[in-house]
């Protein structure tokens, strides 16, 4: 191949004129590629992935220093050095890198993390290289590999096909075409949209039936995918929790507009001088707003999934932590959560209900030679069994979720048959006729009484499927279209088994504000079984009662129910949306391959690592063990992560009203400004460090107990009441220095610097609980980061840096006053705390009822 010319370039419209052709273009064949030349071409061309919204680098540097406000107060610096200035601006300006400095670490900490975590759920393709098939993560897909497609899979790459049995792809994302398209090999126009280039198949969809393999023509930023998620952001819909965060900020924006500008004109209207107004009106608006915000928030969420990962629990998504915290409605299957997960076969049985091993022959010939969607039933049938000659199978009709039959065309014995297995019902659907020990007799002989079978076994808890065969002597091909005419010969059994502790992760959930509902598409009476074995009471909502219910109605009725059986994904889709519209916050677990939509859909979609990949894929939150007892631990960790976040937006929300009110009522007051505007920025700087590590705190149990959810007005509330604490005692401190003291300008300055800075670190070690602050202990790490920070502001009027920051040492009994204003501080905000809790446990109003 010619080096250094990227093939991507030259595939053009890959899907029209001959495929080799196609496969020239990339200088590629349809045998795939060696893996030392993928090798080479990922080396040249970069990873297969696409990543749109995600800032790395200098690009996450500079939107540290982005904000309008931070934009507006270099803008003024650099005019106050023009004109003179140049230390006071100098510091400033060092002080605004040093708070970016500080979040862009934090932040790239935090994304690095989360990428080792996420490496560790890795979604992978099957593709030839060196003529073997092997499974490569699809990050490592280059343009050229040949990608054998199966159900359940993603597709990789913009790949034109090669061949195709019945492949059916969901292809949504892109086109937004509600019913997956099967795709051909062949030629298409090159004007052709892109939901009519059916011979192609794109990155962003996924396979959900049949097989088949294509050539990849196209990867990561080149896809049509790539296209389609640069012009909508690839941001997914916004969580609960940044709603609230959304919120919050405009809160922030409002008080922030009017206090600016009241402080502004106020200097003004006093005689002092533009520059320094605006400098010190624009430093007050720095320390109001939460720069750090963006970065406390990364790491809290990121401290969050590594915590949440020892308990095997991968976060694909930082944001959905809180809202699986704010949980409110839990839907699962029963497979692997509610039970053991291991489906045995219990017995074939003719159509009488009798043992029949012919049942169980034909059973394994067509679960052993069946190529599409492997599941738990077929490894069921083959457990113990050789497999079946493969020259045996002539062609197969794979399953897909409509039909909810899997048929195969095989050479059995003399004749060539199609054996047909599926969930009973359906198999009815195609027959005519029923072996019985009579002979072959109409279904309708028969068929009450293998409903009666199918019932009394479902209410045991089994899983029952039907077999049934048509002879197609002549036959070389099948289609669904020959599912016809066919004759019933039996019934398979399987047990799935409740786990024995499911009963107590389901009671434990409850505890924590969390009700479990049953979703399946097993039939009522296999469904009711379980969900009365765990513990789950009340009369099924089948699929049939769901399709027939508007979406208005189906939202009052859904309320108390807790089993829904026999549904399929698009009713799962909609059950969900109903909690949703009721004010839950739904988390849905699924593994399947019809399960993508729901777990799109959900507040908090959950899947595990041995899901298909399309599960995989579009989860945030992926289980090492399916358990609910894990979930049970993700969700008290996520609320955990939750609760240290809120403490950082409450007391620093609150200590910057304060801050600002008390320093706005000091200009008013005062003859010169009560700190210089590099002041200002050093104190919100050093009281921004300890909040770095609040994710390391602790939380109380009762913290944990209940869903919740970000409270804008419980803020609110917050910082009224607690921010006037604060600029009382700022107040009283300003009294003191100015009137008892008469202490001069730059140690009145460097004494409210001292004041401001260590009372917010000391009022977060206190409001940071409800309880008494001795009986909750802060993390080491928390209290160490406060300590060490209160001693450095302490320090500083006394260091060499006292000069070029404008402040004197203040003498001893000055510093003894303040230690005196801080004990009543914290004695104040001790007995506040006991009519108005700090964290008033805010429930999420969202709930199921």
């Amino acid at each position: 191949m010619e080096s250094g010319v990227d093939p991507r370039e030259r595939s053009g419209a890959f899907w029209a004129g001959p495929l080799p052709e196609a496969l020239r273009a990339i200088q590629a064949t349809d045998r795939g590629r060696s893996d030392a030349e993928a090798g080479r071409l990922r080396r040249e061309h970069g990873p297969n992935q696409v990543e749109v919204g995600r800032q790395r680098g200098w690009r996450l540097l500079l939107t540290q220093f982005t904000s309008p406000i931070i934009l507006i107060l270099v803008a003024a610096t650099v005019l106050s050095m023009a004109v003179g200035d140049l230390l006071d601006g100098a510091i400033i300006l060092a002080i605004i890198v040093a708070s970016g400095g500080l979040g862009f670490w934090q932040e790239r900490a935090a994304g690095r993390a989360v990428d080792a975590l996420q490496a560790r759920v890795r979604v992978c393709a099957e593709v030839i290289r060196d003529g073997r098939e092997v499974a490569v993560p699809v990050p490592e897909v280059v343009v050229g590999d040949l990608v054998v497609l199966g159900a359940g899979d993603v597709v990789p790459a913009d790949c034109r096909l090669v061949d195709a049995q019945r492949l059916q792809v969901d292809q949504s994302a892109l086109t937004g075409e509600a019913f997956p398209v099967e795709k051909t090999p062949g030629e298409i126009p090159a004007e052709a949209p892109l939901a009519g280039r059916t011979n192609a198949v794109w990155m962003g969809t996924h396979v959900v039936s049949g097989t088949g393999r294509a050539v990849v023509m196209r990867t990561g930023r080149d896809t049509a995918f790539a296209g389609v998620a640069a012009q909508v952001g690839a941001r997914p819909a916004a969580t609960g929790f940044q709603r609230g965060l959304t919120r919050f900020g405009l809160l922030l924006v409002r008080i922030m507009v009017v206090l600016l500008a009241a402080i502004f004109a106020a200097n003004l209207v006093l005689g002092r001088p533009i520059i320094d107004s605006l400098l010190f009106s624009l430093a007050l608006a720095v320390g109001l707003t939460p720069q750090m915000l963006p970065a406390i928030v990364a790491v809290s969420l990121s401290a969050g999934a590594r915590m949440m990962a020892a308990e095997r629990v991968i976060v694909k998504r930082l944001e959905a932590i809180e809202d699986f915290g704010a949980m409110t409605v839990l839907l699962t299957d029963k497979t692997g959560t509610l039970t053991t997960g291991t489906v045995t076969l219990t017995a074939s049985l003719d159509a009488s209900g009798r043992p029949d091993d012919e049942v169980g022959r034909l059973a394994r010939l067509n679960a052993g030679l069946q190529r599409g969607f492997h599941n738990p039933m077929d490894t069921a049938i083959m457990h113990g069994q050789p497999p079946p000659d493969e020259h045996l199978r002539i062609a197969e009709v794979p399953y897909d979720f409509t039909r909810k039959r899997l048929t195969v065309l095989v050479q059995d014995h003399d004749t060539r048959t199609l054996i047909t297995k599926g969930a009973l019902s359906s198999v009815l659907d195609v027959c005519a006729t029923a072996r019985t020990d009579r002979g072959v007799v109409p279904l309708d002989e028969i068929r009450d009484g293998v409903q009666r079978c199918f019932e009394e076994l479902s209410a045991q808890g089994h899983r029952v499927l039907g077999i049934a065969v048509r002879p197609r002597p002549d036959a070389t091909t099948a289609t669904s279209a020959d599912e016809t005419g066919m004759t019933l010969v039996g019934l398979l059994t399987f047990q799935d088994p409740p786990k024995s502790d499911a009963a107590q992760a389901i009671g434990r959930l409850a505890r924590m504000g969390i009700a479990v509902r049953l979703i399946t598409g097993d039939n009522r009476h296999a469904a009711a079984h379980i969900a009365r074995e765990v513990g789950l009471a009340g009369e099924p909502m089948l699929g049939a009662d769901i399709a027939a219910c508007p979406d208005a109605d189906l939202t009052a009725r859904i309320g108390d129910t807790a089993v829904f059986a026999e549904v399929d994904p698009t009713q799962k889709e909609r059950v969900l949306t109903a909690l949703r519209a009721r004010g839950a916050v739904v988390g849905f677990i699924g593994d399947g391959i019809n399960d993508s939509p729901a777990l799109h859909a959900a507040d908090v979609g959950i899947s595990v690592d041995t899901a298909v990949d399309v599960a995989k894929q579009a989860a945030a939150i992926v289980l090492l063990e399916k358990s609910l007892d894990v979930v049970a631990d993700g969700v008290r960790l996520g609320r955990r992560t939750f609760t240290n976040t809120l403490k950082y937006i409450r007391v620093n929300t609150s200590a910057s009203f304060g801050n600002v009110v008390s320093m706005s009522a000091a200009t008013l007051i005062l003859p010169f400004l009560p700190l210089l505007p590099r002041q200002v920025l050093l104190l919100n700087f050093l009281s921004d460090i300890p909040y770095t590590t609040i994710s390391t705190d602790h939380a109380d149990p009762e913290q944990l107990q209940h869903p919740r959810t970000v409270d804008v007005r419980a803020i609110r509330r917050f910082m009224l009441v607690y921010g006037t604490i604060s600029i009382a005692f700022d107040l009283a401190a300003l009294a003191v220095l100015r009137w008892w003291w008469h202490t001069p300008t730059d140690v009145f300055r460097a004494a409210w610097f001292i004041q401001f800075t260590v009372t917010e670190i000391i009022v977060l070690m206190v409001l940071r609980t409800n309880r008494a602050f001795l009986r909750s202990r802060p993390s080491t790490t928390l209290l160490c980061t406060g300590a060490l920070l209160a001693a450095v502001t302490v320090a500083l009027p006394y260091s060499p840096l006292a000069r070029p920051l404008g402040l004197a040492p203040p003498p001893l009994p000055v510093l003894a006053t303040l230690a005196a204003l801080g004990a009543m501080y914290v004695a104040a905000n001790e007995l506040t705390k006991r009519w108005i809790p700090p964290d008033r446990l805010i429930t999420t109003s969202r709930s199921a009822r």
